[in-house]
């Protein structure tokens, strides 16, 4: 079995064929799939879809580039959505240096309050890194400083010394299709000197389809090809490598058996 352990199903990438996209989810071995909220909006929709189908769950929260449409009641909504039973998460939230939509200083205010609010509940953070590796390194650091950190670096595609800081702080490293690109073979050489115990697999689906679906809308059934490309890429089988990051997932999200 295979976890997908970040997608956006509430996207209306999604809305006229959902049913069939979980179907070929289920056919292809994935078993759970965690719903990331990116609004206020967004985290009620994944949440609702969570609550419908027992092999989705939800992460909750505001995306750094969305943190500046944020209303004045929407982080004390999302506070209250958090203790939802369905909720395994929380994020996504980091920093973003690419788009201009929301003030770093801004951006790192709510990169602040959701890492408390993952201190709060218990249930893991998931960040978002853009073009942002030194600032998150900083606030990750001091988070460090409260306590043993609990999160997933999302969709990782930095440096091996990125990577080694972020383990060092026992952070997760989640990886997406972006490993199964041509150019990449840095960040397969990243993948594959990851602890086994610390990785997992991704689809941010609608976004970044994997080889060989490349420019395709993507859908939590291709997580199979990031898997299959993390296990040539460590020198391992497709099984132990689906054993293993649904594992480490299970342990972090805290999902039942």
């Amino acid at each position: 079995m295979l976890i997908d352990t970040h997608a956006h199903l509430d996207e209306d990438a999604f809305s006229g064929d959902m049913h069939h996209c979980l179907d070929r989810a289920r056919d292809a071995g994935v078993g759970r799939i965690i719903t990331i909220g990116t609004t206020l909006e967004s985290s009620r929709r994944a949440v609702e879809l969570a609550e419908r189908r027992p092999e989705i769950f939800a992460a909750i929260g505001i995306h750094p580039n969305y943190a500046s449409a944020a209303g004045e009641d929407d982080w004390p909504e999302l506070v209250k959505l958090a203790a939802h039973p369905r909720v395994v998460g929380i994020g996504e939230t980091g920093l973003d240096r690419y788009w201009d939509h929301t003030p770093i200083d801004e951006q790192r205010d709510y990169f602040h309050r959701h890492l408390e609010l993952s201190r709060e509940t218990g249930k893991p953070f998931i960040i978002h890194c853009r073009d942002a590796d030194a600032d998150v390194l900083e606030i990750l650091k001091n988070a460090a400083g409260q306590g043993t950190l609990n999160g997933v670096m999302h969709c990782f595609s930095g440096s091996q010394e990125m990577a080694d800081e972020c383990l060092r702080l026992g952070m997760h490293l989640s990886f997406a299709g972006v490993i199964t690109f041509k150019k990449n073979a840095q960040l397969r050489a990243v993948a594959a000197a990851a602890p086994l115990d610390r990785i997992m697999v991704e689809t941010d689906a609608p976004y970044l389809a994997p080889t060989p679906h490349r420019g395709k809308r993507n859908e939590p059934s291709w997580v199979k090809f990031t898997a299959q490309q993390l296990a040539e890429a460590r020198g391992a089988t497709l099984e132990d490598i689906a054993a293993a990051t649904t594992a480490n997932a299970t342990r972090l999200f805290r999902l039942p058996d």
